[in-house]
């Protein structure tokens, strides 16, 4: 009444809602749950807020009177109904229970995996036997009813539910069903007889309530507490209400629903119908129900002179500090080498089968070669140096946390961190048994979903900033299918709601002509959603690079930020690109790296100088020995995001003599990194000197299915490299 015409998404018509939220929060107290993690729609959430989680009235009001509360500066971020909070409340029992609600954006049901992964983080951390931790927290979602129906997310979530990588002991789930969607009616919003039908999937308990009757929706919460207690399974209750307006409150219902909100407008509410039950039968009398929506009505004046104060002490709206500081150019060096005799003491756990396993007769050559390239005896492929990184981490006390599709074997049959007796099935996890001072190591083969468990992983990471997680794509563009979760959550949550993560995604990348499909794995489109150093993008050449890139991670701590990263395919077993160990015992990762010949050289020699990142760097050096150029530099830009401005300005201006400077990629023209890199480099360039692009033509599809002309394609390619002109 007092902000009319101010968007908001009202549960008038579902009041029974807040009660319920209100004594699941009571019952939690009684049941020993010490914290209950709400994932929430845009419908109801600021009455939630207020109501439920604790007084935050003021601060809603603040953001009504168009001002950020001082007490909540991150409200500057977003709107009103995607903002999170946390309280700890004192029920009437006198016990406390805390209470998070994280920040979610308006695509529906998004944040249903990051409210379980976070729950799962929190439990994983008391290190208590798993169903005494599922019993401390609980994890609560609600729904809308066409959402609960519509969105794929909530089956994939449903899945994780019984899964051993990904089980929370059970979720309350609380469908507010309106009966509608914005204005699409149920008989064109889904299939099924009840919205909650997909539930049936994981044999869980459905209970259909009437929302006009508190008391009977009180009863089923007691049950459902009680299940979910006893059994660790999910369970959903759908409130069967309405929605008083339209989809917000400047929205005209009747347009679409006239009948329907014809019986709405004689419905006098469950408020008027539950207070007339209780004068009824003696509980109240007519004086004290209006006594108590007068205490309330004054509760909310109360708060809006607060906020209006609170506008005074602090007029304006300031930025976050991590926000918009800009892109410095320089990338810090974070010392990430590890004593040789620690290396080879994890790799020797690595490559150490326990007696009575028996490995199966494939592994025991690769086994073997494991063992050598740890000694130093041979150079360290890619799958050697990860596990060697993984061990040194888990040494030094940081959890490892890494699920993905077939991820405990690799999509490539490299990895190999998790062997089955080849008789009996039994697991033997050697990054399990380093030490009893080694920190824990969970490794998960994920069911065959993307937005689910990547948003899983995402709000484990968040929950848990002290350890390393990491999810890996089958192939680079099944990312695709969760690209919510990139956007709206690991790209931009720190800008939004400063909800900071340091979560990895692996990403194989590379063409090696077998496809349109898991080719490419999108490097543009990560770059588009870079700014402000939100996240990093790094595209490497060598096993070290890796191994330090991955300690890097851990070791940059709060500076850390999420890490979008391109791994090989073909170079998973490209004797070229091995590293010797001594690369892994002292250095950093390095963003840049500058062509090992030229150093050895006459740089004044050099007139072309070939900027490529990944893999492509193999086929430019295979292309240049062939030709026998000595003319030609080749430098690996490393990592994309954020820029090594600084170093790689130094790099081109100690090429004096080099005024062609080619970015390459095996990419077409409309994708990989031309666009990012071809805003940015022309301000790193020497005088004299212009920028061109070898590369693939555009193309609507990433990649050629035809294995001959892909290899026509890369020869023209790297004919442009050396031997083209400036591109028109």
């Amino acid at each position: 009444t007092r902000f009319l015409g101010q968007r908001r998404y009202s549960i008038e018509g579902s009041e029974t809602a807040i009660a319920f939220l209100d004594q699941l929060v009571e019952g939690a107290a009684a049941r020993s749950i010490e914290e209950v993690t709400m994932g929430l729609t845009h419908r109801g959430r600021l009455n939630i807020l207020a109501n439920v989680v604790g007084n935050a009235a003021e601060r809603i009001f603040s953001g009504f009177e168009g001002n950020v509360h001082p007490d909540f500066p991150a409200d500057e971020g977003d709107v009103k109904y995607h903002q999170g909070a946390q309280a700890t409340r004192r029920t009437e029992s006198g016990g406390e229970v805390r209470i998070s609600v994280p920040s979610n954006p308006s695509h529906l049901e998004a944040v249903d995996p990051i409210v379980e992964g976070r729950v799962r983080a929190k439990q994983d951390r008391t290190r208590i036997p798993r169903e005494e931790a599922w019993k401390r927290f609980l994890p609560v979602l609600l729904h809308g009813d066409a959402a609960f129906a519509g969105q794929g997310i909530v089956a994939e979530v449903f899945n994780l539910a019984q899964l051993r990588g990904y089980r929370t002991g059970g979720t309350l789930h609380l469908v507010v069903n309106n009966q509608i969607g914005f204005t699409t009616s149920p008989a064109s919003g889904r299939s099924s007889v009840y919205s909650t039908d997909v539930a049936k999937i994981n044999q869980v308990p459905i209970f259909h309530v009437n929302g006009d009757d508190p008391e009977a929706a009180y009863r089923v919460l007691q049950i459902a507490l009680d299940y979910r207690q006893e059994f660790h399974k999910d369970v959903v209750v759908d409130l069967i209400g309405f929605r008083l307006h339209g989809h917000n409150e400047g929205d005209e219902p009747t347009y679409t629903q006239p009948v329907m909100y014809r019986r709405i407008q004689e419905h006098p509410g469950v408020k008027t119908l539950y207070a007339r039950r209780l004068v009824r039968d003696g509980v109240l009398t007519e004086a004290e129900v209006q006594e108590l929506e007068d205490r309330q009505k004054a509760g909310y004046e109360a708060a809006l002179l607060a906020a209006q104060e609170a506008a005074k002490r602090s007029p304006g709206a300031s930025a976050a500090p991590h926000a918009h500081a800009g892109e410095s150019g320089r990338v810090d060096e974070t010392p990430t080498g590890v004593a040789r005799e620690t290396l080879a003491r994890i790799g020797r756990t690595l490559t150490t089968v326990p007696p009575g396993f028996n490995l199966n007769p494939k592994m025991v050559q690769q086994l073997a070669r494991r063992a050598k390239m740890a000694e130093g005896s041979l150079p360290l492929d890619w799958a050697t140096s990860e596990a060697l990184a993984f061990g040194s981490i888990l040494l030094e006390g940081t959890w490892i946390r890494m699920s993905g599709q077939d991820t405990a074997r690799g999509t490539f049959s490299q990895r190999h961190v998790v062997f089955h007796d080849a008789l009996t099935d039994a697991d033997w996890v050697p990054l399990c048994q380093l030490g009893k001072e080694q920190a824990p190591f969970f490794i998960f083969n994920s069911p065959l979903s993307e937005m689910g468990v990547l948003g899983f992983e995402y709000g484990y990471s968040v929950e848990r900033p002290d350890a390393l997680v990491l999810w890996e794509a089958q192939y680079g563009d099944f990312a695709n299918g969760a690209q919510v979760i990139i956007d709206q959550f690991i790209s931009s949550a720190e800008d939004k709601w400063r909800e900071v993560s340091r979560l990895t995604l692996l990403l194989p990348h590379g063409y090696e002509g077998q496809g349109p499909e898991h080719s490419s794995a999108r490097i543009e489109r990560y770059l588009q959603l870079c700014a402000d150093e939100n996240i990093q993008v790094c595209n490497l050449t060598s096993p070290s690079q890796y191994f330090h890139l991955l300690r890097r991670q851990v070791r940059a701590g709060g500076r850390a930020k999420p890490l979008v990263l391109f791994t090989p395919k073909s170079l998973l077993r490209l004797p070229v690109s091995f590293s010797p160990i001594e690369e892994m015992t002292s250095g950093s990762f390095r963003p840049l790296i500058d062509d090992a010949d030229a150093d050895a050289g006459d740089r004044r020699s050099i007139r072309r100088v070939l900027l490529c990142s990944g893999k492509v760097y193999y086929d430019l050096l295979g292309a240049r020995a062939e030709r026998q150029d000595k003319t030609t530099a080749i430098v690996r830009l490393e990592q994309l995001y954020p820029l090594p401005e600084d170093a790689l300005r130094a790099t081109l201006e100690s090429y004096t003599e080099a005024k062609d400077v080619v970015w390459v990629q095996e990419e077409a023209r409309n994708m990989g990194a031309w666009s990012f890199i071809a805003l940015r480099l022309p301000e790193l360039l020497p005088s004299g000197a212009r920028l061109r692009y070898a590369g693939r033509p555009p193309s609507a599809s990433p990649a050629t299915g035809n294995a001959n002309v892909h290899k026509r394609e890369l020869a023209q390619l790297l004919s442009d490299a050396f031997e083209g002109e400036t591109s028109k």
